[in-house]
């Protein structure tokens, strides 16, 4: 018997990790997200529409096809389609994104905590990288043309800038049906309240004039 709970020790820390790497599998064909709970099940984080009610539009996402509006400080915009924006995407881990360019826009340095993102160029090119953990901090980084494809893994910094001249769209698909965004400069710089000036002047070697100026930027959310 000793053996046996070993054995069952041993998978079980063999399986903890890959337990909490991603959203957790359904257990039912499916779970569209509504906001009222009457008569409804809660399931990872939605209440779950009762699926004798469901339509094809539960299921439906329209206007992918539309540019999106690049007037911003940063030059790019993000569609999102979680399961905020698509409710028949509740539990199955999956989401989508159209990440429209200017010329010379960007896609600021970021993280998704809960999802691995692939992402494809549709148009332009787009220079793209990636900086893996401490303590090496190595940048991985690649210039992508039009149907070439790039990984971004879970949880790490990452952007996308256009260098040209012309727009540019990629489409990348996420690992969650909510991965979540950090934006390193808002969530550094633009949070609120304030990050204290002597903790951000002491981790950047900057002095407290430096911090005091880039609080006080706009920081777009994208």
């Amino acid at each position: 018997m000793g053996a046996h709970f070993n054995l069952a020790l041993i998978l079980l820390a063999l399986a903890t990790p890959i337990a909490f790497a991603d959203d957790p599998s359904p257990l039912q064909d499916t779970c569209v997200a509504v906001s009222d709970s009457t008569s409804a099940v809660f399931v990872n984080g939605k209440f779950c529409k009762n699926p004798k009610l469901l339509t094809a539009n539960d299921f439906l996402f329209e206007g992918l096809d539309k540019p999106g509006n690049t007037s911003n400080n940063l030059g790019s915009k993000v569609t999102p389609v979680f399961v905020d924006q698509l409710p028949g995407l509740n539990t199955l881990g999956i989401s989508l994104v159209r990440i429209d360019f200017a010329p010379y826009g960007l896609n600021p340095p970021h993280t998704h905590p809960r999802g691995t993102e692939i992402l494809v160029v549709l148009e332009g090119a787009l220079s793209v990288g990636f900086v893996t953990s401490n303590p090496d901090n190595r940048l991985i980084t690649k210039v992508l043309n039009k149907g070439d494809v790039f990984v971004f893994p879970i949880g790490l910094i990452h952007f996308q800038y256009n260098q040209g001249k012309t727009n540019a769209v990629a489409l990348s698909g996420l690992s969650s049906q909510n991965p979540g965004v950090i934006t390193i400069a808002n969530a550094v710089f633009g949070s609120k309240p304030p990050i204290y000036d002597e903790v951000l002047a002491k981790a950047f070697q900057l002095d407290k004039k430096v911090i005091d100026y880039l609080e006080a930027q706009f920081w777009v959310s994208n």
